[in-house]
């Protein structure tokens, strides 16, 4: 794409942001894929994997880890063996061909060809004593602080394992379509280290007949939009991010330990932590998308909801947030809006007639604490100033955000949960508690901005503390999230937004590339996790972290709400400006720096001038933005809201 049309797709004001962008332009939209792989001419090895599904500049980097090529290992004598130690020879034919002798009179041969966009490797063998081989795998050792290259299949099973087909998914490189030839049975599993940044795609392969050799085949995938969307000039620059929000993950770490994850949970990103919280973020990804090439993303979304119900749900039905922390407000919403997103996407009444007692208990837990029955949920934490201090959270996702009491943020999505739940309940004709719910759902709705709203700024403070003060740092978040959901009725929410605008313009923040602040006030030191949490300030106003971390920094994927605020209320010429530059950037893979885990060095979050400021460096919660681009339309806001919409 050259520089004029990129900057009519990311709008005026982009420009003079250019200079210091580390992120590359986009391919031409359109532009066929590009494979590359490099077979090493002697031994059976890839030393270079990589691909660019847009046609762009990708595949000019290398997906696996330095010195640490594709490898194949074979299984004899009860051990495993590097085929590179055996003896091998050249094979004729097209593409790379190696034939391992295993042992005298017995032949493997494997095959890499680069086919029409995409890769083949072949397997065959020849000679006696076939027996002899007892296992084969074939190991990507992936480098996650490129990109965190992770697999999507439908079939997981209970020891960790997944079944071909499935998709083999490098953000922001691109999607492969991985199958084997009928009757070749492949199964394969994710090894993951957090602390060393490895994580290893290990397929385990079928051992080949003389008279039936198979193949694996990997194709490019391209996202299709939803229908009604065809023909959108903003769906090119989303559909190959769009898997960027989900991320199975390896399993890793001590299993026993709560600082673990096992394989194949939708997380944070492959070798990071699964949340609760963040569960909508990839639920309502794959809201829209249920099957990808054949490939099922509703069965991820549903075993993840599974394991954080059965696994992570305490006796009192309080759902985990991450680790072992059972103290988050929003915790409980994952798997009530997720369990709406499957069923909804899936017609899978089967599974939620199973469920519903389950996500009623959890749902309940809610109801146990609007302490004061004004129709709000307080948090346990009392959200007072100078409370939250050493190994504590806030009581959300943003958890090192002083937010309590009644926390605007996770009210506005415990709203939607109850709405879903509502829902689903009249799918299965429980009419008495689809009445309860919706119920829940009125009365927190009447108590909300009577709650939050600050008749001196003209819009809503974050939480309003147990001692009574409201917390007001002009977010964009929540008061996108109230007027999106309906909490906040189209006239104010207008209002709301033009304040905004105007504190955004007095702010001075011109970079729309990047998303929106969290906060367009400093956050004082008393509301913040103290005393050294990313962003914490040392001045009491908070103005010397300012624009740091959740201290007024940036992640896209929360702006979301931000923007389809606009479209609910039906002025979207603003939000459509930031969302095409932030699209543009999308394109040319700017939301992530790779697996960082490192404080201050992650592009997951980042300062107003565009600077890392996060830890993670990837986090597949920055991709719910993307939503954006369905949801400027009004028949795909129907679908989407339609459950908030009965009250």
């Amino acid at each position: 794409m050259d520089r004029r049309l990129f900057m009519e797709i990311a709008g005026a004001g982009l420009a003079a942001s250019m200079a210091d962008s580390a992120w590359a332009l986009p391919a031409q939209s359109g532009a066929a894929p590009v494979v590359r792989v490099k077979a090493d001419p002697a031994r059976p090895v890839i030393s270079f994997l990589s691909w660019d599904t847009e046609g762009g500049p990708r595949a000019d980097s290398n997906l696996l880890r330095d010195d640490a090529p594709v490898s194949l290992e074979i299984r004899t004598d009860g051990a495993w063996h590097p085929a590179g130690q055996l003896p091998v020879r050249r094979a004729s034919g097209p593409g790379t061909g190696y034939a391992i002798q295993v042992r005298p009179g017995l032949k493997l041969v494997w095959r890499v060809a680069q086919t029409s966009g995409g890769l083949s490797f072949d397997f065959s063998s020849s000679g006696s004593g076939l027996y002899a081989i007892t296992g084969i795998r074939l190991r990507f050792p992936f480098n996650p602080r490129l990109t965190p290259t992770t697999f999507l299949s439908g079939q997981w099973w209970g020891d960790g394992s997944f079944s071909l087909p499935g998709i083999l998914s490098a953000p922001d490189f691109g999607q492969m379509l991985v199958s084997a030839s009928d009757g070749a049975e492949v199964k394969g599993h994710l090894e993951g280290d957090r602390k060393q940044g490895t994580m290893d795609l290990v397929l385990r392969l079928p051992i080949p007949l003389e008279a039936t050799p198979y193949r694996l085949t990997f194709q490019p995938v391209r996202l299709d939009p939803p229908a009604g969307l065809e023909g959108s000039p903003l769906w090119p620059l989303a559909r190959r991010a769009w898997f960027n929000a989900w991320q199975p993950t390896a399993e890793w770490g001590d299993q026993s330990t709560p600082a673990s994850s096992p394989a194949g949970v939708l997380g944070n990103n492959v070798i990071s932590d699964p949340a609760s919280m963040s569960l909508v973020f990839y639920s309502d990804m794959a809201f829209w998308f249920p099957k990808v090439a054949g490939i099922s993303i509703a069965s991820l979304v549903r075993q993840t909801a599974e394991w954080w119900m059965n696994d992570r749900t305490s006796p009192e039905g309080v759902v985990a947030g991450y680790w072992d922390w059972r103290i988050f407000l929003d915790a409980n919403t994952g798997p009530l809006i997720a369990a709406w997103d499957y069923v909804e996407s899936t017609n899978d009444l089967g599974w939620i007639l199973h469920r519903i007692s389950q996500l009623e208990f959890i749902a309940e837990y809610y109801v146990r604490r609007d302490v004061d029955q004004d129709g709000l949920v307080e948090a346990v934490q009392s959200g007072d100033a100078g409370t939250l201090r050493g190994h504590e959270r806030g009581c959300c996702w943003w958890d090192a955000l002083n937010c309590g009491g009644k926390d605007g943020y996770s009210n506005a999505l415990i709203y939607r949960a109850w709405m879903c739940l509502a829902d689903l309940e009249s799918k299965l004709s429980r009419h008495k508690q689809q009445a309860r719910y919706l119920e829940l759902a009125r009365k927190l709705k009447a108590a909300y901005v009577k709650t939050l709203y600050n008749p001196k700024t003209g819009w809503l403070g974050w939480w309003r503390s147990s001692d009574g003060e409201l917390h007001d740092y002009a977010t964009p978040v929540v008061n996108g999230m109230a007027i999106e959901y309906g909490l906040v009725e189209p006239a104010l929410g207008r209002k709301i937004l033009d304040r905004l605008w105007r504190k955004i313009a007095d702010a001075g923040f011109t970079r729309f590339e990047l998303g929106f602040p969290c906060t367009l006030a400093p956050v004082r030191r008393a509301d913040y996790l103290t005393p050294n949490a990313i962003g914490c300030p040392t001045r009491p106003d908070g103005s010397d972290t300012f624009q740091q971390y959740m201290n007024g920094g940036i992640t896209a994927g929360q702006i979301l709400h931000f923007l389809a605020a606009h479209y609910v209320v039906g002025e979207p010429s603003r939000a459509d400006r930031a969302l095409r530059a932030m699209l543009a950037r999308a394109l040319g893979g700017g939301f992530q720096d790779g697996v960082t885990n490192k404080a201050g060095k992650g592009i997951d979050w980042t300062t107003w001038a565009g600077k890392p400021c996060g830890y993670e460096g990837y986090l597949a919660d920055v991709y719910f933005f993307l939503q954006a681009v369905l949801l400027r339309e009004p028949s795909f806001r129907r679908r989407y809201y339609r459950p908030t919409q009965s009250v």
